[in-house]
């Protein structure tokens, strides 16, 4: 009769009593709320149940807690090729939505070197030139020319600063994309650039051990102080 006091033990014989009601015994998983079902279609690249969820009217630019990302931003940084279109083809997405760390869109697109995204961004019209870090830095800062050349192409800031005056020279510079470099340089990136710790592309370069880049910089440094005309 004990036995029969324990929880488990009623709950086995009632089952075997009633095998019906085995099921109505087990917990039932809670179902996912739009914002959860929205965030995780976004992430998993989902289009059926985001396009069900716009449909009811879900709010395309709502912003999740933890990085204050919307839909766009995590599609973006998920790589959802097939949300990401949806998304820009939706009226009133924001396209210049900021994570909490700053990133937009194009910049994480920049930096994922990701040409077919970003262009359609800038297409539909995303800010390419902003205040503090940009998409051009995290371009440089990938290594990607190719991605580089299409923000300066739409007008990228060549010589953009970040909050505390990095440039994008500097950042290619410390990557050590001696490619970058002589790309940026070629449309007029400025060499003698500070930073607010008066460090310039040459000794980003330097402080990463990128000798053979930071003395060809040096040497460019050189030849255009010895070019500039002189003051009288």
């Amino acid at each position: 009769m004990d036995d029969l006091q324990s929880p488990f033990r009623r709950r086995i014989l009632l089952a075997g009593l009633f095998p019906d009601l085995q099921r109505w015994l087990e917990p039932v998983p809670p179902k996912p709320n739009s914002f959860t079902a929205w965030f995780d279609a976004a992430h998993r690249d989902d289009v059926k149940m985001c396009s069900d969820l716009l449909a009811r009217g879900f709010d395309t630019n709502t912003i999740e807690p933890e990085r204050l990302d919307t839909a766009l931003l995590v599609a973006v940084r998920q790589g959802s090729v097939k949300v990401i279109k949806l998304l820009l083809s939706t009226p009133g997405v924001n396209l210049d939505a900021r994570s909490r760390n700053g990133d937009t869109s194009l910049m994480l697109t920049a930096y994922k070197k990701d040409l077919a995204t970003a262009q359609a961004l800038i297409d539909r019209g995303a800010e390419i030139n902003h205040l503090g870090w940009t998409a051009l830095h995290y371009a440089a800062t990938s290594g990607s020319v190719s991605m580089v050349r299409l923000l300066l192409d739409h007008d990228a800031y060549i010589d953009a600063e970040s909050p505390n005056k990095t440039t994008p020279l500097m950042m290619a510079a410390r990557g050590g994309y001696g490619d970058m470099v002589e790309y940026l340089l070629s449309q007029g990136a400025d060499l003698q650039a500070k930073n607010e710790l008066g460090l310039t592309a040459v000794d980003f370069a330097r402080a990463q051990g990128r000798t053979t880049l930071a003395n060809f910089l040096e040497a460019r440094m050189r030849e255009s102080k010895t070019q500039s005309p002189s003051r009288n």
